[in-house]
């Protein structure tokens, strides 16, 4: 299967079912704005993914997945600069800090993950190399792509809907004048309370998700929620850039999250 072209004409979704339905090896290249993703496939699996710019090696991967502890991943790292990730896994299976099935899992986890991300690249060029087989030193996986694909085509909805509703993260965010009485029944999650952090008229969206590290989705999603609820108003941005600091702490913590949307109601009102 000789492709290439663009995501603008051939979404990543349609890529996908044509590699699941035609059992297709090789490796597909995607040439995005600012990051290139490689995905490798085996007979209409996923294999494995990487992006470019995104430290993926095995450590990397267990670590933002919190499967190995900081004494494992110093004594991974002083043998990694002569190891492979096949050879690190194996090391990791024969001092039994983890079984191959943890690592296979973990590895699905990040690769699902990934293209997930994928997923809301509007615009790149790509193309489909059925010679390129993956490196040997990595760790394959066998992951079916129809969950893969399904998951996808609902993701590509809800970004169409909250791209509707929120058009550009460009945009600020302020509380509003008149908060409504309903805000008092608001619990919010980790990520939202550090969204709420960086109200500010001063602080567009873009740039406060580049500074708590979240994708434009999770973007979108939270500020959605925040409007629901009635916390925040989109106004256009005004002054330099506040950021960065805190102005809360997240907590998961119900009787904390009470505390905190009492204060946080209290100068609202005072605004």
């Amino acid at each position: 299967m000789a492709l290439k072209g663009n995501l603008r004409d051939f979404s990543l979704i349609q890529l996908l079912n044509l590699v699941n339905l035609a059992h297709k090896s090789g490796v597909l290249v995607i040439e995005g704005q600012s990051d290139e993703a490689k995905i490798y496939f085996k007979d209409g699996k996923l294999s494995y993914a990487n992006l470019g710019r995104e430290e993926n090696n095995l450590i990397a991967v267990l670590q933002r997945y919190q499967k190995i502890s900081e004494a494992q991943q110093q004594v991974l790292l002083e043998k990694s600069t002569q190891m492979n990730d096949k050879e690190l896994g194996l090391l990791l299976v024969n001092a039994q800090y983890l079984n191959q099935k943890d690592i296979i899992d973990t590895l699905k986890g990040y690769f699902v993950d990934l293209i997930r991300r994928l997923f809301n690249w509007q615009e790149g060029y790509f193309y489909f190399d059925p010679e390129q087989n993956l490196p040997e030193n990595l760790i394959p996986v066998k992951l079916d792509l129809e969950s893969v694909i399904v998951e996808g085509t609902h993701q590509v909805k809800e970004w169409e809907t909250l791209q509707e509703e929120i058009p550009s993260l460009e945009m600020s965010l302020k509380f509003p004048d008149r908060p409504g009485a309903n805000i008092r029944n608001v619990n919010l999650s980790v990520d939202e309370w550090r969204v709420v952090s960086y109200v500010n008229p001063r602080n567009t969206m873009h740039q406060i998700s580049q500074t708590i590290k979240i994708d434009d989705l999770k973007m979108r999603k939270i500020v959605f929620s925040l409007l629901q609820a009635g916390l925040v108003e989109i106004i256009r941005p005004g002054g330099m850039p506040a950021l960065p600091r805190d102005k809360m702490f997240p907590t998961k913590n119900p009787v904390e999250q009470k505390s905190m949307l009492n204060r946080l109601i209290t100068r609202i009102r005072a605004i």
